[in-house]
C-alpha cells in the first residue's frame, strides 16, 4: 500500500511540478469561493492532494479542491453564519464517511450512476459557480447561494465598477487564449493569475489582503446540538459527490495511462485526504480533472507526482503569501468562470438533440434541481428516475417476448409434438430475467393471448436467468386464471433459483407441473390432452423428465 515506484522518477517530478503550478491559483479561488479564505483553499490542495495520492488507489490522479466540493461549502458557510470550525468537522467527517464507503466497497456502486445524472449535476455545479462569480465580477461581493446571488444580480447592474468588470473579463480571455506554445511553460490559468494582478496595481479594486504565511494550526472537531444535523447532511453530500467527482476522474486517468484504478482505495485515500484537511484548516477536495490531465501529459504516471505536486504548494504557503495578498478578487472571478464553463458537459450538450429526449429531459431536471435545489436532491431523483426509466425499457423487451407465441418452434420433435396438439396447448415463452417491471402485464397478456381451444398452457422459462417476487405472484395469477378457465398449467425449463422462487410463492397451487426442458413438457400436454382424467402434479414433487 505505501510502496512507491521510482522507475518514472524524472517524469513524476516534472508532472507534479506542472500540476502544481496549475493547482496554485485554483486552489486560491476556490478557497475564496467557499468563502473560508485562499489559504483554506491551499491547505485543502496540500493535503488531500499529497495523501490522497499516498494512499489512493490512482496513482497519476492530482487531487484537489474541486468545484463540486466548493459549491457545498459556500452553501454550508452560509447556512453556519461562516464558523469556520464547524465547517472543519464537516470536512472531517466528510473524509471519515469516504473511507467508510472505502471499506464497504461502495466505490463498485457509484461507477453505476448513468451518465445524463452525470451531466446534469456537473453542469448544474458548472453553472451555480458562474452565477456566484457574476457579483463579483462586477465589483460586489453578493450574498451566498444560487438564489441569493441571482437575487442581487439587478442591484449590481445598477452599479457596475467597471473596472472589476474590465478585468474579470480580461483575466477570462487570457485564461482562455493563452498561446498553447506558451502553456508548456506557464500554464494559462497561472499566467491569467499573474497578468491580471500586474494589472491591478494601476487599478482601484478589491484585493484579498493580508493572508496568514506558515504551517497551519490544528482544527479540533466541534459539536453542537443545534447545527449536528446540518453538519452531518453536508458532510455526507460532501463524500458522496467527492466519490463520484474522483472516481470519474480515476477513469479519465484510466483512459489516458491504459491502467485500472482501484475505486475503493482510492475512495479510503480521498478520505484520509480530507480527513487531515479539516485537521489543519483546509477544504475539501476531490480528484481534479484538469489537473490530473496536465500531470499525466507532463510525464506523471505514479503517486510521486501527486504528492510533488502537494509539496510544491507547500512550498509557495511557506513562502509567497505575502504576494497572493495583492491578487484581485476579480482576477480569481474570472478564473473561476472558466472553471465553471470547463464543467458544464458542453459535448453532451451539443449532441443532445440527437439521442433519446428522455435522456436529455433527465439531464436537465437533474441541473436545475442542482441549481435550484440541492446536489443530494438532484442526484438521488435523478438516479431514481434513471432506474425506473430502465425497468420500464427491459419490462416493454420481457412483454415483448412474451407476445410472440410460437406457431413452430426450432427443434424437429418438439415441433412435431406442437403440430400434432392442434391447438391444444398454448405456450409462452420468456426472454431474460423476468423481474417487477413487467409482473403488472404478464397477466393480461397471458389472458389476452391464450388460444381459445387450450386445455394446456406452458410457460417456457429456459431463458430466464432469475425471476424476483413480483414476478412470481404474476405466475400465480395465470395459475389461478388457467385452473378457474379448466387449463393444466406446467412450467418448464426452470433453473433451480427460479424454481426456488416460483415455488415459495405458488406452493399452494398443487395443480401446476414441472418440467426440466419443452420436448417432456410437450409429451406431457400430450398425453394430457389426450387422456380424460385430470392428474395433478404438486410443485413439491420432484421435476419430472
Amino acid at each position: 500500500m505505501f510502496k512507491l515506484n521510482v522507475s518514472n522518477l524524472r517524469g513524476d517530478i516534472t508532472g507534479g511540478l506542472t500540476a502544481g503550478i496549475v493547482a496554485l491559483p485554483l486552489a486560491l479561488a476556490l478557497g475564496v469561493a467557499s468563502g473560508l479564505g485562499p489559504m483554506a483553499g491551499l491547505y485543502g490542495a496540500i493535503a488531500v492532494g499529497f495523501f490522497a495520492a499516498l494512499f489512493g488507489g490512482t496513482p497519476s490522479q492530482i487531487s484537489g479542491p474541486t468545484g463540486p466540493m466548493v459549491v457545498v461549502l459556500a452553501g454550508l458557510f452560509a447556512s453556519l453564519s461562516g464558523d469556520a470550525s464547524l465547517i472543519f468537522t464537516a470536512v472531517i467527517l466528510a473524509g471519515i464517511f469516504q473511507i467508510i464507503f472505502g471499506f464497504l466497497k461502495v466505490g463498485e456502486y457509484i461507477r453505476l450512476v448513468p451518465y445524463p445524472v452525470i451531466s446534469g449535476f456537473m453542469s448544474g455545479i458548472g453553472a451555480i459557480i458562474i452565477i456566484l462569480q457574476l457579483g463579483r465580477l462586477l465589483g460586489h461581493e453578493p450574498p451566498g447561494g444560487t438564489i441569493g446571488a441571482l437575487s442581487y444580480l439587478p442591484t449590481a447592474l445598477a452599479d457596475i465598477n467597471f473596472a472589476t468588470l474590465g478585468l474579470g473579463i480580461g483575466t477570462l480571455i487570457i485564461a482562455y487564449k493563452w498561446p498553447a506554445s506558451l502553456g508548456k511553460y506557464v500554464p494559462g490559468a497561472l499566467a491569467a493569475l499573474i497578468i491580471g494582478t500586474l494589472a491591478s496595481l494601476a487599478l482601484s479594486v478589491p484585493i484579498l489582503g493580508q493572508i496568514p504565511t506558515g504551517l497551519p494550526s490544528i482544527q479540533m472537531p466541534v459539536f453542537e446540538q443545534g447545527t449536528a444535523l446540518l453538519i452531518l447532511e453536508a458532510a455526507f453530500i460532501l463524500a458522496v459527490l467527492g466519490a463520484i467527482d474522483s472516481l470519474l476522474t480515476s477513469l479519465v486517468a484510466d483512459n489516458m495511462t491504459r491502467t485500472r484504478h482501484d475505486s475503493n482505495k482510492e475512495l479510503i485515500g480521498q478520505g484520509i485526504g480530507n480527513t487531515v484537511a479539516g485537521f489543519i484548516g483546509g477544504i475539501a477536495g476531490a480528484g481534479a480533472t484538469m489537473r490530473t490531465v496536465v500531470n499525466i501529459r507532463s510525464g506523471g504516471k505514479d503517486r510521486i507526482s501527486g504528492m510533488v505536486h502537494a509539496l510544491v504548494l507547500l512550498a509557495i504557503v511557506l513562502g509567497l503569501s505575502p504576494l497572493a495578498a495583492k491578487i484581485p478578487h476579480a482576477v480569481l472571478a474570472g478564473i473561476l468562470v472558466k472553471v465553471g464553463l470547463d464543467i458544464i458537459d458542453w459535448s453532451y450538450l451539443k449532441r443532445a438533440h440527437k439521442g433519446p429526449r428522455w435522456d436529455f429531459g433527465l439531464m436537465i431536471l437533474v441541473l436545475a434541481l442542482t441549481v435550484f435545489v440541492d446536489l443530494i436532491t438532484a442526484v438521488g431523483v435523478g438516479v431514481v428516475f434513471a432506474a425506473l426509466a430502465y425497468v420500464r425499457q427491459i419490462a416493454q423487451l420481457q412483454l415483448e417476448e412474451l407476445r410472440k407465441i410460437p406457431e413452430s418452434l426450432n427443434d424437429p420433435e418438439e415441433n412435431a409434438l406442437l403440430e400434432s396438439l392442434k391447438g391444444k396447448v398454448s405456450i409462452f415463452s420468456f426472454g431474460g430475467p423476468l423481474s417487477f417491471g413487467a409482473a403488472a402485464d404478464v397477466g393480461h397478456h397471458v389472458r389476452d393471448n391464450v388460444k381459445a381451444g387450450s386445455k394446456v398452457m406452458i410457460l417456457d422459462f429456459t431463458r430466464v436467468p432469475t425471476v424476483d417476487v413480483s414476478a412470481a405472484m404474476a405466475v400465480e395469477t395465470v395459475t389461478v386464471d388457467a385452473m378457474a378457465a379448466g387449463r393444466q398449467l406446467v412450467i418448464c425449463g426452470a433453473n433451480a433459483a427460479v424454481n426456488e422462487v416460483l415455488e415459495s410463492i405458488c406452493v399452494n397451487h398443487p395443480g401446476i407441473v414441472i418440467y426440466d426442458n419443452l420436448h417432456d413438457a410437450l409429451l406431457y400436454a400430450k398425453k394430457k390432452v389426450t387422456e380424460t382424467p385430470n392428474q395433478e402434479v404438486n410443485f413439491n414433487a420432484v421435476s419430472q423428465s
